[in-house]
């Protein structure tokens, strides 16, 4: 029987997948480990897509924290407390390092000669608190200036006593085969993106973090001159009024070719699904252009502060010329022709990539 490995990585989506790699790591370093993972349940979606995930055990610890009186709430919790204590772990892993996420860790079963694991110091540009270090029976220390991959990597390979062995693999372009596994529920996915579709993630959690709406609109252009189909996911009421509106710009921007597409508003796993299907992405920094890295699209990320070294693209190790997932960065915005070139030089090594891959054939 193969160890039992318990991560806990609540929140948000963009932290939920960096952390993806882990489960890769250990199954090549752990042959038949179960790894199970406790997140919140507006993102368990997306962990079910992946392979290595055996159980997806979902709370709502920031609903729960509005009204923690309700009987709602102390029902559902006494559920999940239930599910988290139904395996005795060798291993919990806190890759999140906050007093919501020690707690979950403190509350889960460990095996007899079971440990807790978690961070015992901060990483620059990091949330941090220090409840996490408390709870744990060993705290790690993690260099200080790490991309944010590299942190949970970094951190299950010392908990678990295995040294990385590859470049980062997220899992989520492999097909779902575990036998018996739930399904979400199918969706039909009304996108209708032809294969060279360019998804434009103009939606993201703050404010200044966006691209201005004349950029988007100038960047279809020149997509759809190119003979690009362009395709507008959203995530919320306003971000769909967004994508309309980008839409309409390019409409009256008279240019011939595939319609342009505002998609429906997806559940998680079928947003990732309809992602998988385009030929690329570009985007700001959010949790949606994150998953376009962990599937390996070519991608322009989009930053207006200079955080692109721990949460953007990584770039492939001891790669020569230009690299298939880039991030760009300037002040107040990068301009349009700044990330233009960047998705060409995307599109560049990409070609590149596959006509290896071809010959490799």
């Amino acid at each position: 029987m193969g160890v039992k490995i318990l991560l806990v990585k609540l929140s948000s989506l963009g932290d939920v997948v960096h952390a993806l790699p882990v489960v890769q790591d250990i199954h090549a370093a752990l042959p038949g480990a179960q790894v199970d993972w406790v997140v919140e349940k507006s993102l368990a979606p997306l962990l079910a897509l992946h392979p290595g995930v055996h159980c997806v055990i979902a709370c709502q610890i920031r609903r729960w924290r509005k009204a923690p009186l309700a009987a709602t709430t102390r029902q559902e919790w006494r559920a999940f407390r239930a599910q988290l204590q139904q395996d005795a772990y060798d291993a919990v892993i806190d890759l999140q390092g906050l007093a919501k996420s020690a707690l979950v860790a403190r509350l889960a079963r460990l095996a007899t000669a079971g440990r807790r694991f978690a961070l015992a110091n901060q990483t620059e540009g990091s949330s941090y608190e220090a409840p996490t270090r408390w709870v744990a029976d060993v705290a790690l220390r993690m260099p200080p200036h790490i991309h944010a991959v590299q942190r949970s990597r970094e951190l299950a390979a010392q908990a678990l006593g295995y040294a990385l062995q590859s470049a980062p693999d997220f899992g989520l372009n492999r097909p779902v085969t575990q036998a018996g596994r739930a399904q979400a529920a199918p969706e039909t996915i009304a996108t209708n993106a032809r294969p060279r579709a360019v998804a434009l993630v103009h939606g993201t959690s703050r404010a200044d973090k966006e691209w201005p709406l004349a950029h988007w609109v100038a960047l279809g252009l020149r997509l759809q001159t190119a003979g690009w189909q362009v395709a507008l996911p959203h995530g919320s009421a306003s971000e769909l009024l967004t994508s309309q509106a980008i839409a309409q710009g390019l409409n009256q921007g008279g240019k011939s070719g595939e319609p342009v597409l505002v998609w429906p508003l997806l559940a998680l796993d079928a947003l990732t699904k309809a992602l998988a299907q385009c030929a690329g992405v570009i985007g700001v920094d959010s949790g949606v252009s994150h998953i376009a890295v962990a599937l390996d699209l070519p991608h322009v990320q989009i930053y207006n502060f200079d955080t692109a070294w721990r949460t953007g693209p990584q770039p492939p190790e001891k790669q020569s010329g230009v690299a298939r997932q880039v991030s760009v960065f300037a002040q107040p915005t990068p301009s349009v022709d700044a990330v233009w070139q960047a998705w060409l030089g995307c599109q560049q090594r990409n070609g590149a990539v596959m006509a290896a891959a071809g010959s490799a054939a």
